[in-house]
């Protein structure tokens, strides 16, 4: 199990400063998500800037961009970084895909599926000098002429890894992808009975087996020397355990443990916008089932018991703010990456 790290600042003038510090850790992936920026730009400041650590998105919204557009980003990043990215990709959910992208939804899943078979058609002609005939229900590329092609690179395959709740996404994940970013509000039992044996359906579809696959996930963790760090840490899971578990669509991590009436309650506090009761309503029952508890000495020990078999690669979630000069950080990162 390999530990990563996410982009925790979005400045871009002090990217290539934190993304070398990152990598001198020992860091294995340094992941960028889209939520209040761009993901790509941090990322292609983070190519220039290092030589080893892998580089991704985790996730980038697919439907707002065409996926012409983001495979020609992914090409660049791939080329600039020595073929150390991995495009991870999301659909989002209804009301942001209409009301903050204002983009028509529709079938997310067979949408996204075919968004990942028309970047690899066109990855295919721009490399191997492929006609680009791809037609689709959502999508149709048929036109690609010398002035817009940019040639083939020394990688050309990048991996693909999508974010996956549902059976169909992690189905899908594991018949046309290299990985499934988990989502942070999961459980072991969640990732065994549900979200692995849907992915093996895809596997097995696709004729490969489960060492060609990789899960990722950002892991809720408590993690603190004094009770003070730790009841810190507590509290801010629980709100974003709360804020997560309040939407539908995660409602199956919830039904894993026999849960899922607490989503309409959840729902309808967010609708009154009452956080504080939100947290309220999560009992030390399920903070226990979907965070990792310990010291900055046993936490890596602790998160590796945990996800034994089950992810291949973790990063702490973003409730929990690495500083990258505490000297407690070299010795959990060479725990995993040593």
């Amino acid at each position: 199990m390999k530990l990563d790290i996410g982009m925790l600042t979005h400045d871009l003038r002090g990217i290539g400063d934190y993304a070398r510090k990152v990598e001198a850790l020992g860091f294995d992936c340094l992941w960028a998500s889209e939520t209040q920026h761009d993901p790509f730009l941090s990322l292609a400041v983070a190519a220039t800037a290092t030589s080893k650590i892998k580089l991704g998105t985790a996730i980038a919204v697919a439907f707002p961009r065409s996926p012409m557009i983001t495979a020609h980003i992914a090409w660049d990043l791939q080329r600039a970084s020595g073929g150390r990215f991995t495009l991870g990709l999301g659909s989002q959910v209804k009301g942001h895909i209409e009301r903050r992208f204002s983009v028509k939804w529709e079938a997310p899943g067979p949408r996204l599926r075919e968004v990942i078979l028309a970047l690899r058609a066109i990855w295919d002609c721009w490399q191997n000098g492929t006609k680009l005939n791809f037609k689709g229900q959502f999508y149709s590329f048929d036109l690609m002429i010398p002035f817009f092609n940019p040639g083939p690179i020394q990688h050309p395959r990048i991996p693909i890894y999508i974010a996956g709740v549902n059976r169909y996404m992690c189905r899908l994940a594991g018949e046309l992808c290299e990985g499934l970013h988990v989502h942070p509000f999961n459980s072991p039992k969640y990732l065994r009975e549900f979200v692995q044996p849907a992915v093996q359906e895809g596997l097995v579809k696709s004729g490969r087996s489960r060492k060609d696959f990789t899960f990722v996930a950002p892991v809720f963790t408590i993690v603190g020397d004094t009770e003070e760090e730790l009841a810190t840490a507590r509290q801010s899971v629980r709100g974003q355990i709360a804020f997560y578990a309040s939407t539908r669509t995660y409602e199956p991590v919830l039904a894993a443990h026999g849960w899922q009436d607490l989503t309409p309650k959840l729902h309808r506090k967010s609708v009154e916008g009452d956080w504080k009761g939100m947290a309220a309503l999560i009992s030390d029952e399920m903070l226990d089932a979907y965070a990792v508890t310990g010291t900055y000495a046993t936490i890596g020990e602790r998160i590796q018991e945990r996800y034994a078999g089950l992810l291949d690669c973790v990063f702490l979630y973003e409730t929990i703010q690495p500083r990258l000069h505490d000297p407690r950080w070299p010795a959990l990162v060479k725990a995993f990456n040593g």
